[in-house]
């Protein structure tokens, strides 16, 4: 009975010839939203990067390049440039299971458009000249070999001829293991550096990001005349996972972070991104007297 039914109702059908019509084709912007990497909200990339590519939920603190990183800190269009074309050489020739290190050093070059895992130059923060070494953590882990070492023991030596302050902004896992023993020196180099400028009476401020480790943690990193770092930033010699693969055991819960480090009086503040550029001017008028700053007037 019901089979006849449906039958019936087929019949008084009748389909309708096909049309085999292209179907549009829409255009998709690219970059419209990220995920945060903490709490997983989604952020339309406008407003994330209006906030200084920081989670408007839980206020993570995203990476910046080395480039947007100098464009937060230092005056518009002040900052110059210096030893760009120092780059890293192959000393070891060294081969791993799946590449050589001169042709990944030259992959890296060309996917984050930068020479090296640091970029270094001067510029002035409300007027005042600065010295600055910036890591990137984009090229290879911002791991510090011979020509990131070379780089920052340079921009330390620029500071104390011309007699301004210093700032290196850390992010890096550590020293590059395809180097070796090269890249280890650049601990003790680096660190002979920041002693003579300690001796000159240059301040040295020291900008810990995510993630601080390893070597850089081990020497220059933790030399600064003031140490400040971004909210939960990792910092630390020897990272979570390593410990646990090692030792076998759980850190407890934040416990290599800016915060833990701040409570235990190994840095002197952790300064949100926002607060950044108004707590190194503060510094920066530490070192540059007022008096010098206001013009007299003779009259």
């Amino acid at each position: 009975m019901i089979s006849e039914v449906l039958r019936t109702k087929r019949e008084g059908i009748t389909a309708l010839p096909r049309q085999d019509k292209p179907v549009p084709s829409v255009s998709i912007p690219q970059n419209i939203a990220v995920k945060c990497q903490r709490c997983k909200e989604i952020l339309y990339e406008r407003d994330w990067c209006r906030n200084l590519k920081v989670c408007r939920y839980c206020d993570y603190h995203f990476k910046l390049t080395a480039h947007e990183r100098i464009e937060l800190l230092v005056d518009q269009s002040s900052f110059v440039e210096v030893d760009a074309d120092i780059v890293s050489a192959d000393p070891l020739h060294f081969v791993s299971q799946s590449q050589v290190y001169a042709e990944k050093l030259e992959q890296e070059r060309r996917k984050v458009h930068l020479n090296e895992a640091v970029v270094t130059g001067y510029a002035t923060v409300e007027g005042k000249p600065l010295s600055l070494a910036v890591m990137d953590f984009r090229f290879m882990g911002g791991s510090m070999g011979a020509a990131a070492g070379e780089k920052i023991t340079r921009a330390i030596e620029l500071g104390i001829e011309r007699r301004i302050p210093v700032l290196i902004s850390s992010a890096s896992g550590g020293a590059r293991m395809q180097e070796g023993i090269f890249s280890l020196m650049q601990m003790a180099k680096t660190s002979a550096a920041l002693a003579r400028l300690g001796e000159a009476g240059i301040p040295y401020y020291s900008l810990l990001t995510d993630p601080t480790a390893g070597g850089v943690t081990a020497s220059f990193a933790m030399l600064g005349d003031v140490i400040f770092a971004e909210p939960g930033s990792l910092v630390c010699f020897a990272g979570p996972r390593v410990i646990e693969q090692f030792m076998h055991v759980s850190l407890p819960k934040d416990t290599v972070t800016a915060e833990f480090i701040f409570r235990h009086g190994l840095i002197d503040a952790v300064v949100h991104r926002r607060e950044l550029r108004s707590f190194l001017i503060r510094l920066m008028h530490l070192y540059y007297p007022v008096a010098t700053l206001i013009p007299v007037n003779k009259q």
